[in-house]
């Protein structure tokens, strides 16, 4: 995905603009937009008024550029929304070429059948092996396999996935590289993860979120006090003609009112405004990051402090056995050979890091066991080990690898002892952030295998800029507290909590919530869920757990958690492309007061002579009063297209304090609001003089 976005000059994308431009005109569609629909109004109300001067004869052709200049004020506000639209349309095809009309081989009662993948239901068992596409979203129940993503991720590198642990989340649309892997779907057909993508960058579920709508809101309160105003120039005119002793054909026509109250109302940002939230979410897919709301970018541009689960997250995700420490009076290889004997059957990716190093270090490579009568004892959560139990030389050998506590409770159950340089050793490795695994046989402590979480490169680095841009950042592992301090040392995070549970993730985003910060979390695994669902941005892993993805507002395609960086420089710059072109749009409109006042004044104030007391405000020298009128009109339904770039691209954002940007954007969009109208009308003015 992340090649595939298209600029907006597309030659395709700008026809289907232009297209659905007029589509857009439709009542029901404008009525979304009121400061738009009141222009589309007044452009009817002049359309009407050319027709009726065309039937009676008193044709004018200054109303009917006034009328054609509204309908174009609307059809570039609708062409900015059809276009941000447009390229999100553009990456939703793409996703549908990926989703090809696949056959899923369905096991029922033993016995596999082939169907069509959109007939398969959420609890199907369906079976893949190399070459087959994923038929549709599910989890590996059997199996391990690698597979390939790129169809969803964009990257060719394949990743594994298996059974049990966080790591079992399937695609459809995604191929199977190698193996063969037994998978139970967890979606209906039509509600899939690429389905869901594709309908959110169609927009088609994008709602308005809070912030807009309250700038709808006050947007629709300025129009209607300017319509109110503007209602009330003909009387005062009027009133003003026949005190004078002019004539009343010289009070305002209804063209000129209209062009008076498109100039007056925030049209500009009125037509920029759903463009700019349809491109926050274009920008953050371009960063290979799906959100399910609008109100979630805009929460991320607010965010204070990011929870971040350990494993997966800051850390690859396996511990992986990086060397064998052995105990006095035994030698390394009788440790590493024990290590691997109680290993053979773990499937976890700890277990078999431990069943390779033993081989790659002192080349011990798996043996028969039958002979040996062996007898494996698997992992649980009560017993915090697993091992082996064989025979040899007709007695029983019982070979445990486990915690330290749990390997010294069956040592003491043994009647052995427990070497106090093992504890120590086990210590000082838990203070490196290391997880130390003690290795018994019966009654007698063998050693330790050196375990070690590998951090993700240049996450220190990130979290220093989060750091930079006022953002909190708190580690979240079932870890115990000494490795904890030490991996959130060595990844650069602000605090951790330790020994966590989910129910403790959850206490902690509400604690920080009831302080009124703004949480942003990010994880991967089922006992994430509950915390993403409470977060104000909850950041899902895409090689996580289906329920992780499900309780997230965002999945992060590239399962990169420094990522949030982005999607927080995305939420601001959300924000603050918003208020810097409302800032421009009212700023811009004192311009054209000073074009369009003094002209539609003229006849009361300049009867006699061609100036009058009011053309002291024609500061910008305009030629006549319908050259004013036009222009202004003119101006103001150009810089309309003139910001679609702004708006689609975003305003910069810098990682700098809030105080700052906002004085910044003040001097660059308020200043810039009231002078390049001045600038524009004028060179407008000139032109229309030449013609």
């Amino acid at each position: 995905m992340k090649n595939q976005n298209k600029s907006f000059l597309h030659k395709k994308i700008l026809a289907e603009a232009i297209k659905t431009s007029f589509i857009k005109l439709s009542p029901g569609l404008l009525v979304k937009n009121p400061v738009i629909f009141i222009v589309a109004i007044g452009a009817v109300l002049a359309t009407i008024m050319v027709l009726t001067g065309i039937m009676s004869g008193t044709f004018s052709s200054f109303n009917l550029q006034i009328s054609i200049w509204l309908w174009i004020t609307v059809l570039f506000a609708n062409f900015s929304e059809a276009i941000a639209e447009g390229r999100g349309k553009a990456q939703a095809e793409s996703l549908k070429a990926n989703r090809s009309q696949t056959k899923a081989r369905i096991l029922k009662e033993g016995q596999e059948k082939i169907i069509a993948a959109e007939n398969l239901k959420k609890d199907d068992i369906v079976v893949c092996e190399a070459g087959d596409i994923i038929p549709s979203d599910g989890e590996v129940i059997e199996g391990i396999a690698t597979v390939d993503e790129s169809a969803i991720t964009g990257e060719s590198a394949p990743v594994i996935r298996e059974s049990g642990g966080d790591r079992n989340a399937v695609t459809g649309g995604t191929k199977v590289l190698s193996d063969k892997i037994i998978i139970k779907i967890t979606s209906n057909a039509g509600n899939t993860f690429i389905d869901r993508m594709i309908a959110l960058v169609e927009g088609a579920k994008r709602q308005k979120t809070p912030n807009e709508i309250a700038l709808t809101i006050l947007l629709s309160g300025l129009s209607i006090i300017f319509l109110l105003a503007v209602v009330t120039l003909p009387a005062f005119f009027g009133y003003s003609l026949q005190a004078s002793g002019l004539s009343q054909s010289g009070n305002l026509s209804l063209p000129v009112l209209i062009a008076l109250l498109v100039c007056l109302i925030p049209t500009t940002i009125g037509g920029l405004l759903s463009a700019i939230g349809i491109s926050g979410m274009d920008r953050l897919m371009k960063r290979n990051v799906i959100a399910t709301s609008g109100r979630a970018i805009e929460a991320a541009g607010d965010v204070d402090v990011l929870l971040l689960d350990k494993t997966g997250t800051i850390t690859l995700g396996n511990r992986m056995a990086t060397d064998f420490i052995p105990a006095d009076g035994i030698t390394i290889r009788e440790i590493a050979d024990a290590a691997q004997l109680s290993s053979l059957s773990d499937e976890t990716p700890e277990g078999r890091s431990i069943v390779i190093l033993a081989k790659e270090k002192f080349n011990i490579r798996g043996r028969d066991l039958a002979g040996l009568e062996a007898e494996f004892i698997p992992f649980t959560a009560q017993t915090r080990m697993s091992g082996v139990d064989i025979t040899v030389n007709g007695q029983v050998q019982k070979i445990r690898k486990g915690s330290v506590d749990a390997i010294r409770s069956f040592v003491s159950g043994n009647r052995g002892f427990f070497p106090e340089s093992v504890e120590e050793m086990a210590k000082e490795l838990a203070q490196q952030g290391a997880t130390p695994l003690i290795v018994a046989r019966d009654k007698e402590v063998l050693g330790i295998i050196h375990l070690k979480d590998i951090v993700k490169g240049g996450i220190k680095e990130r979290f220093m800029q989060l750091r930079k841009m006022g953002i909190k950042t708190v580690m979240i592992t079932g870890d115990n507290p000494l490795t904890a301090a030490a991996i959130a040392a060595e990844a650069g995070v602000d605090d951790f909590l330790a020994e966590a549970t989910p129910e403790d993730k959850l206490m902690k985003i509400r604690e920080e919530q009831a302080n009124g910060r703004l949480v942003g979390m990010i994880g991967d695994g089922t006992n994430d869920a509950p915390a993403l669902a409470q977060s104000d941005v909850g950041i899902a892993m895409s090689s996580g757990t289906q329920a992780a993805r499900e309780a997230g507002n965002m999945v992060d395609l590239d399962s990169n958690p420094t990522k949030l960086i982005e999607v927080v420089e995305v939420g601001k710059q959300l924000l603050m492309t918003r208020g810097a072109l409302t800032t421009f749009s009212i700023a811009n409109d004192v311009a054209k007061y000073f074009a369009i006042i003094p002209a539609i004044a003229v006849t009361l104030y300049a009867s006699v002579s061609e100036k009058g007391p009011l053309s002291a405000l024609n500061i910008m020298g305009l030629s006549s009063p319908e050259n004013a009128i036009l222009s202004a009109i003119i101006f103001n339904a150009l810089i309309i297209i003139f910001l679609i770039p702004l708006a689609l691209k975003g305003v910069k954002y810098r990682a700098e304090s809030p105080s700052k940007s906002l004085l910044r954007n003040l001097c660059i969009y308020g200043l810039g609001g009231i002078i390049t109208p001045f600038i524009g009308i004028r060179l407008i003015d000139m032109l229309l003089q030449i013609l």
